[in-house]
């Protein structure tokens, strides 16, 4: 097989793991992005090169993120089309600073901003009550939330349902991970440590909590206070930047009275 003939198929393979990943159908994909059936089969199959527009055409309908969007590239011959910008450059500016705004209008709720393998790249003020009292091994940089969350030396030694945050927290890196085929080596490192952490604490914790039928919270013990709280997450709409694609800023929310006036005494 040639240079040229194994570049075709190669990309005819990822683009066929891609449409299979997001259960479509070859009819499905070709209408979605408006190209034939035939012509998208041919692709599958190595019969047809891609074009660089049809690359970024059926990527983007397949909702392929832009790290993966430039290896289908690659695979197909061109060059990548999207960049990977240290968050602390200049051109980025903008970026930090609506991460900062949307952190400190949170408080006195903590709030905190990640990227795709966890590693924490801000936080707002309130987020040192959940690290307090933590060892500084496990608060040094880089900071993974994930690791922290789950340590038995971190948050979990405070947590009454540990163990079902841990299904919560285990099941949405498995996700993260089925989210392309691609995968991602330093999540599923991070994912093979996280369910080494054990799912029991001092404090007890049943692997279910019924105390709300609309999300899983998370419930902490802190100065013989029980609190309890929901969290929601936040992304860069239309994003052009890998940097920017793979942010997201976790927001944490009181989940009953008693925590919110725990939360806004302090």
């Amino acid at each position: 097989m040639t240079q040229q003939a194994a570049r075709v198929s190669a990309i005819g393979e990822l683009i066929r793991d891609w449409r299979k990943d997001r259960n479509l159908s070859q009819l499905d994909l070709a209408a979605k992005a408006d190209v034939s059936a035939r012509h998208l089969s041919f692709v599958e199959t190595g019969r047809s090169a891609p074009s660089r527009d049809m690359v970024l055409r059926l990527a983007e309908h397949l909702d392929v993120p832009l790290r993966d969007r430039n290896r289908l590239l690659l695979a197909a011959g061109y060059a990548p089309a999207y960049a990977e910008t240290p968050l602390d450059t200049p051109r980025l500016q903008m970026v930090r600073a609506a991460i900062r705004r949307v952190l400190d209008g949170h408080d006195p709720f903590p709030a905190f901003a990640v990227d795709a393998c966890w590693t924490m790249v801000d936080a707002n003020a309130s987020v040192a009550l959940l690290t307090r009292g933590a060892p500084d091994s496990l608060l040094a940089a880089p900071f993974n939330v994930l690791r922290y969350s789950l340590h038995p030396q971190g948050l979990a030694a405070r947590m009454l349902n540990l163990a079902q945050w841990r299904e919560y927290v285990l099941t949405r890196v498995e996700r993260q991970l089925k989210a392309g085929p691609s995968g991602n080596g330093e999540l599923a490192a991070l994912y093979r440590e996280l369910i080494g952490y054990p799912a029991t604490n001092q404090l007890g914790g049943s692997a279910l909590d019924d105390t709300s039928d609309v999300f899983v919270p998370l419930r902490l013990l802190f100065d013989g206070q029980e609190l309890s709280l929901f969290s929601t997450v936040t992304t860069f709409g239309t994003p052009r930047d890998i940097t920017v694609d793979e942010l997201h800023v976790e927001n944490f929310y009181p989940a009953d009275e008693a925590t919110e006036k725990y939360l806004r005494s302090r």
